[in-house]
Parts: C-alpha cells; structure tokens; sequence
C-alpha cells in the first residue's frame, strides 16, 4: 500500500516540476510550487526521510522530469559475477551509477568501472534494462532506468576508492548484503539466465 501512494505522490510531484518549468502566468506558478511542496511532504510521510533532504534532492533537477539513467556492470569469472562493496552503507551490488553528460552510456560504464574496481573494461555489450518504477517492493523518489552491459576485463586490480571499499565475485547463491536499489538478486539471476534485454 505504501508504494502505491508514494507512486501518486511522486507522479503529483512531477506533475508539479513540469508545471513550473512550463508555465507561463505567475500565478499558475505559484499554485505549482505549492502543489511541490505539499507533494514533498507527503512523500516525506510515507517515506520517512527528511524534508531538507528531498527538497535538496528535487532542487538539484533542473528542467523537465524524467527518469534517471543508471549504467551497471555484469562481469563474470566462471560462474560467479563482480560485486563492488559500497565504502559508506557497506552494502553490495554491480560496478556502476549515473550515466554522465557527454559520454554515450558505453563510455559512462568503462569509466564507472575504472573508477569503482581499477579494472579497464571493453566489448561492453547492453544485455539488460531494469526500470525500478516496476519494483513496488523497493520504493524510491525517483524512477530509474537501469541499463546493464556485459564487460569484458582486459586488465587491471582492486583499487580502494572514496565510492567503493572491495570487490570480489560472489556465487548466486552466496552473496553478500545487497543494496537493494541498485541490485537485486533477482535481476542477477534474470541477468544470468539472460532471457530477455528488457526485463522488469
């Protein structure tokens, strides 16, 4: 119940974002940025976080709402697949983050791999598109699209980072903690059966 209001809470606040870029009348604009507010905290209430916090969150958005690109590694050593651990919650999942101004998503997940493992990466091939909106178990403020390439390592070790503390490859059926809004077992499973380039 909870994901389904935060759900029309979030559609209410882009709703309101795109208001406010769009309109014209000052007034309209002002009844869009109440409706922000209001949204904001009502997403608050559901989601327990601070009220600073979001509006920082939402504050750093400019223009039209859209969903978030995030690019992610899928490399494998035999039958197991590269965690990163993260360096503040210690918690686990593919190489990866934002994609970036001015690189193609290809370009993004070389570098975000360099920068997370210390390991070059080429022959990095789209195998998978997760769009989080279809997970109602792992509520978010924003909608992300997931975009995951099959990398291949072409040299490099482990350097400790400011993102990330280790990464090892895990078995499917030991791995460690997971941060569940950037992987799932799930989707490392989808993504090892490899059945399908869009999975939900």
């Amino acid at each position: 119940m909870t994901s389904n209001y935060l759900e029309q809470y979030r559609r209410l606040l882009s709703i309101a974002e795109a208001g406010i870029y769009y309109g014209k009348d000052v007034f309209d604009k002002e009844r869009y940025e109440e409706l922000k507010e209001i949204s904001l905290k009502l997403i608050r209430e559901v989601g327990n976080e601070p009220l600073e916090k979001l509006e920082n969150i939402v504050a750093s958005n400019e223009g039209y709402p859209t969903p978030k690109i995030d690019v992610r590694a899928y490399i494998k050593k035999g039958n197991k697949v590269l965690l990163v651990e993260d360096l503040p919650t210690k918690e686990w999942a593919l190489p990866g983050g934002y994609a970036e101004v001015g690189l193609t998503p290809k370009e993004s997940i070389i570098k975000e791999v360099m920068e997370e493992t210390g390991l070059t990466v080429d022959e990095c091939e789209l195998v998978a598109v997760f769009d989080t909106n279809l997970r109602k178990d792992i509520p978010q403020l924003f909608q992300y699209y997931k975009l995951v390439f099959y990398c291949t390592v072409t040299d490099g070790v482990f350097k400790e980072n400011i993102e990330t503390s280790d990464a090892d490859f895990f078995d499917l059926e030991n791995l460690p903690k997971l941060s569940q809004n950037r992987t799932t077992k799930e989707q490392l499973i989808e993504l090892s059966n490899n059945t399908s380039i869009y999975c939900e």
